[in-house]
């Protein structure tokens, strides 16, 4: 299994072989444990549930589906795979570790941040109007269709929630990895704020 379940500590910056300076994320992991399996016969399709961290209470119905693994995980994700291999037994451990080295090249999957409700401009880029003699829209949005074709197309740029988005970014690599600390760094910047739960898979 190419994938760990990350958080974000935040960015540094390093300097590569050529002595120029790189922007980089710190992405922090804990072990993770195999919870079930998902069957092409029983699910339709093939993957493994995996959770991570320590919660400090469950739902019952949550405490049942991971009663077989042994532990109490704060975040579950479920990882698509074309067949399972036998280490892959529920309730085995997974050393995020052992699981990507320096060079690799990763997609990087996290929820941007939200920024509440924002106009046309700072959502859309928009240009605001004219601020001379007769000019009284600033920062309004234009027409949005009155007259034909008698309604709004689906789509239309208007304002509306700004952020809060699921966002992948694929083309990353991994420059860094700490096994004392458990972090490893992923050059360039990763979508999300501190402490956010950021997803890495690996490219073949």
């Amino acid at each position: 299994m190419k994938a760990l379940i990350t958080r974000k500590v935040g960015m540094t910056s390093t300097i590569n072989e050529e002595g120029a300076v790189e922007a980089m994320t710190l992405l922090s992991y804990a072990d993770h444990t195999v919870l079930a399996h998902k069957t092409e016969e029983k699910d339709g399709y093939t993957a493994i549930q995996v959770g991570t961290e320590t919660a400090k209470k469950l739902s019952k119905s949550v405490a049942g589906h991971v009663k077989n693994a042994k532990v109490m995980p704060k975040i579950i994700r479920e990882f698509r795979m074309t067949d399972i291999p036998e280490e892959y037994s529920v309730g085995s451990k997974i050393n995020a570790a052992d699981v990507f080295s320096i060079g690799d090249e990763v997609a990087v999957t996290g929820t941007t941040k939200g920024k509440g409700w924002a106009g046309t401009i700072r959502r859309h880029n928009f240009h605001r109007g004219r601020k001379t003699h007769g000019g009284n829209s600033y920062r309004r949005p234009g027409s949005i269709g009155s007259m034909y074709p008698q309604h709004i197309f689906k789509g239309t740029r208007m304002a509306g929630q700004l952020g809060h988005d699921q966002v992948t970014i694929s083309g990353l690599r991994v420059t860094l990895i700490d096994p004392e600390l458990k972090v490893i760094g992923v050059k360039g910047a990763v979508p999300g704020p501190k402490k956010s739960v950021v997803i890495l898979r690996g490219v073949k």
